[in-house]
């Protein structure tokens, strides 16, 4: 069989019963978190306008905008919430594939359950499915639909969501092949917004959803798509990498389905910035925790030399210039000197922050200080790592070094963790009751309880 029918077969087998109750723990956490980060991004100056303008034309029944009381088209709500996920770079990940997974699974999941009146439990296995196909798409070729310029969360994330909301709809086992292959000819999201740090990186997985969204309405409608959309001469990986054992890779990934679940490796993320940097301002707060002489004060650094692995160093540090010196916090997001900058200085680095208007100046002064150079002994993307040594103007140095940064399986976030960022995220969208009404129903709530609650509750301030 070709990789989507054996995707395809896996999906229409799988019960919500026969996934790992952990699992179908985290399913839920993740999605929690993806909602939350996607109602705090929902407040942007940039994503308001977004909404108004697809909000403008009312309907009376729809799927919900996150931040948002007025509903709108299936495809649309994917698109928005999508990119309202993404918008900043708050979202989980796997980091071993470079996958950012519930932007792009549970927009589409979410828009897909509320058009079909699905329960929750049916949303968990969505997003399940989701997460399981999504990542051994990544971990086929990690890091090489990157170096082609291209974002594997929105390229196969189309693919992906096109299954899931072929499933919410009952389409036939054809159609579900169909529609993979139809959105392999929508899958796009290339990496040239580094260049000027433009928001469009946001739109990748928003897209994903919305263009799986339309191609399982086509793959229903009668259109087909090739069955070989993941191997084929001119196939997902061919295309969009320059990996060529990719797709075999893929097909032995696909052995472990139902088997090993991947959704255990996935992390969550505790900074809204580049997740590549994180460990890094975990670094800074060692060191500022550290019991220091007054003569060695944050104002008396003189230069800190940051070791980088080399797949971070691409998006972080290059063209080390602009990095020190961005003129907007959307390519701020990406910089590694401007958010250790930050933490130095201690500006809390929050959501509301990058949501702000412009950059800060003494930040931008900092930065100045620190310089780059390669980590030889990265484990890069495995690990997220950082290694960094400050030296003071009156000779005196300290190190700190990070092997794994925490939020990943490796050194897990704790459930008070997620919980403060839901409640931080949602906290001027929701009053404290709906939050924990929210928390309480996609945590605890029962399998068989309507998406309408959800909904309700997410349109409720």
């Amino acid at each position: 069989m070709t990789h989507s029918q054996r995707i395809v077969d896996f999906a229409l087998a799988l019960r919500e019963t026969d996934i790992p109750t952990d699992v179908a723990g985290l399913a839920r956490w993740h999605t929690l978190d993806a909602l939350g980060v996607g109602i705090a991004a929902a407040g942007g100056a940039v994503q308001q306008k977004m909404a108004h303008s697809f909000l403008k034309v009312p309907v009376t029944e729809g799927c919900t905008v996150l931040g948002h009381d007025a509903p709108t088209h299936s495809a649309n709500a994917a698109l928005l919430n999508g990119s309202f996920i993404h918008a900043l770079e708050y979202d989980d990940t796997h980091m071993a594939s470079i996958v950012h997974g519930s932007a792009v699974i549970v927009p589409a999941a979410l828009a897909a359950a509320e058009a079909h009146h699905l329960s929750l439990g049916e949303l968990t296995r969505l997003v399940t499915i989701g997460w399981e196909v999504l990542v051994r798409i990544g971990l086929a070729a990690p890091g090489a639909f990157q170096r082609r310029g291209f974002q594997v969360t929105s390229v196969g994330g189309a693919l992906v969501s096109a299954l899931i909301a072929g499933l919410a709809a009952g389409a036939s086992r054809s159609e579900l092949i169909s529609a993979q292959g139809i959105a392999g000819s929508q899958a796009s999201g290339i990496f040239e917004f580094l260049s000027e740090g433009a928001t469009v990186k946001a739109m990748h997985p928003g897209w994903a959803a919305h263009a799986g969204n339309l191609a399982a309405t086509l793959a229903m409608a009668g259109m087909t798509g090739p069955t070989t959309v993941y191997e084929g001469r001119f196939g997902l990986y061919n295309t969009y990498t320059d990996e060529p054992g990719a797709a075999a890779a893929l097909g032995k990934a696909l052995d472990s389905l139902g088997q090993h679940w991947m959704l255990r490796e996935a992390a969550f993320k505790l900074f809204p910035c580049c997740h590549y940097i994180h460990p890094f301002l975990e670094a800074v707060a060692r060191l500022r925790s550290t019991a220091l002489p007054s003569s060695t004060s944050w104002q008396h650094i003189a230069h800190i030399e940051c070791k980088v692995p080399q797949g971070a160093a691409a998006i972080i540090c290059e063209p080390w210039p602009r990095k020190q010196s961005p003129s907007i916090l959307n390519e701020a997001k990406y910089s590694l000197p401007y958010c250790m900058a930050l933490a130095f200085l201690d500006i809390p680095i929050t959501a509301q922050h990058f949501l702000g208007e412009q950059v800060h100046a003494d930040a931008l002064a900092f930065a100045q200080k620190i310089s780059w150079s390669p980590m030889e002994d990265a484990d890069f993307p495995n690990k997220f790592q950082a290694d960094m040594t400050v030296q003071w103007r009156n000779g005196q140095t300290a190190h700190a070094r990070v092997d794994q940064v925490k939020g990943s399986a490796d050194r897990p976030a704790s459930l008070q963790d997620l919980q403060t960022k839901f409640l931080n995220n949602t906290a001027l969208r929701h009053s404290t009751d709906t939050q924990h009404k929210l928390m309480a129903l996609l945590l605890q709530g029962e399998s068989d309880s309507s998406i309408s609650e959800l909904q309700s509750l997410l349109r409720t301030t």
